[in-house]
C-alpha cells in the first residue's frame, strides 16, 4: 500500500506531462482533411474585423491624477445658445464659445450678437441671463426650466420612494388638524376664563 500511492501519483504526473504538449501542437491532419472547409458567415465576420492595435499606457503611480483632463463638473452643456454674463454663447458637439456674428438656426429663428431672438413668425424676444434656445429654434426661458426641474425632481422622488409623498402630506394634515383643534381648545378655555 505504501508503494502503491506514490506509484500512483507519479504515473498521474506522467499522463499530465503527455497531455500538456498535445493541447499545445495542432493535430496531425490525414491526407483527406487537408481540403480547407469554407467558413462560415459567423467567421467572415469575425475575419473582417481588425482590431485597434493596443496604446502603450505608463503605470499610474499611487496617489497621482492624471495631468492630460481637464476638470469639468461633470454635467455636459446642452448643444444651444444661451445668455452667460451678458454675452450670448454657443455650445455646439460639447464645445462652448461666445458668437461673433448672427447666428440662423434650423427652424429659420435668427439669434443676435446682443441676444435678440428673431423668430420666424415674426415674434422677437429677448435673452435675459440663463435663458435657453436650442439648436432647432425652440425658446426656453429659466423660470421654465426651474420648473421643469422641479418637477423631475419629484418624478425621481417618486420613483425612488413610491407612496412617500403622500404619507408626508397625510402627516402634515394631520399635524395642522391637531395644531387647530388645540388652538379652539385655548380659545375656548381663555374665553371661559374671561367670563
Amino acid at each position: 500500500m505504501k508503494l502503491a500511492m506514490p506509484a500512483l501519483l507519479l504515473g498521474g504526473l506522467l499522463l499530465l506531462a503527455q497531455q500538456s504538449p498535445a493541447q499545445t501542437t495542432p493535430p496531425a491532419t490525414t491526407p483527406a482533411a487537408t481540403a480547407p472547409a469554407p467558413p462560415s458567415p459567423a467567421q467572415q465576420a469575425g475575419a473582417r474585423r481588425t482590431l485597434a492595435p493596443r496604446r502603450v499606457v505608463a503605470p499610474r503611480r499611487a496617489g497621482a491624477t492624471p495631468a492630460g483632463r481637464p476638470k469639468t463638473s461633470g454635467v455636459m452643456a446642452k448643444d444651444g445658445l444661451t445668455m452667460q454674463g451678458g454675452r450670448v454663447v454657443l455650445t455646439e458637439l460639447g464645445l462652448t464659445a461666445p458668437i461673433q456674428q448672427d447666428k440662423r438656426l434650423l427652424n429659420g429663428t435668427v439669434v443676435t450678437t446682443s441676444g435678440q431672438v428673431n423668430g420666424t413668425t415674426g415674434t422677437t424676444t429677448q435673452l435675459v441671463e440663463g435663458d435657453y434656445v436650442s439648436l432647432t429654434g425652440r425658446f426656453t426661458s429659466k423660470r421654465e426650466m426651474v420648473e421643469a426641474d422641479s418637477v423631475r425632481k419629484l418624478v425621481d422622488y417618486d420613483l425612488k420612494h413610491p407612496g412617500k409623498r403622500k404619507e408626508l402630506e397625510k402627516a402634515r394634515e394631520k399635524v395642522e388638524k391637531e395644531r387647530e383643534k388645540a388652538e379652539k381648545a385655548a380659545a375656548k378655555a381663555k374665553a371661559k376664563a374671561g367670563r
